[in-house]
Parts: structure tokens; sequence; C-alpha cells
């Protein structure tokens, strides 16, 4: 059974405020800016795959970043892609959830 935690009943990008936002299935809504939600993007090309160091410098995310396309990963996750080029990232409902709470 799904966890209504992290289970997404609508996403919506949010292009005039720049802000993505998941609805989840427990009522909850999580709000992330795309700057953000890039700047915390897990994947080998942003963080070190053997030391888990981080290899994207924050403050070279344009404050302009928008979303081009989101993509629907299986039951688990998001492949975001960005303005600035990047799409190699997938956030998965759990870490969206986890940084809509730290945000």
């Amino acid at each position: 059974m799904a966890n209504p935690a992290t289970e997404p009943t609508d996403v919506e990008l949010s292009d005039s405020t720049r802000t993505f936002v998941v609805r989840w299935a427990d009522g909850a809504a999580t709000r992330l800016p795309y700057r953000l939600l890039r700047q915390a993007c897990s994947c080998a090309v942003c963080v070190d795959e053997h030391t888990g160091e981080p290899l994207l410098d924050p403050a070279s995310v344009p404050a302009d970043l928008g979303v081009t396309e989101c993509t629907e990963m299986g039951l688990y996750g998001l492949r975001i892609h960005f303005s600035d080029g990047h799409g190699t990232g997938i956030y998965t409902f759990e870490r969206l959830r986890a940084l809509g709470a730290g945000a």
C-alpha cells in the first residue's frame, strides 16, 4: 500500500512564480522554487558518486531558471528538465517531500 505522504495527486508548474508544487494524498502540498530544486539535484553530474560531495556550485544556477519538461518516472519519481539544459536528475517522491519540509 502506498504511503499517502509520498503519493502525489497533482503536480503543478507555476512559471509566473517559478515554483514547483506537488499535492499529496494526505492533503499536504510541497512548494519548491525551481532554483532550489535544481540546486538539490543529486545526479552524478551534480554530486560525486563516490564521496557524495557536491559538484554543482549553487551560485551558478540562474535566478530566472525555468522548467522545460517534467516527466513521471515509473511510480517513484519525476525527471525534471531545466532551462539551463540540465535534465539528468530523478527526484523521487520521498525526496521531493523531504525537500519541501526543509524549504
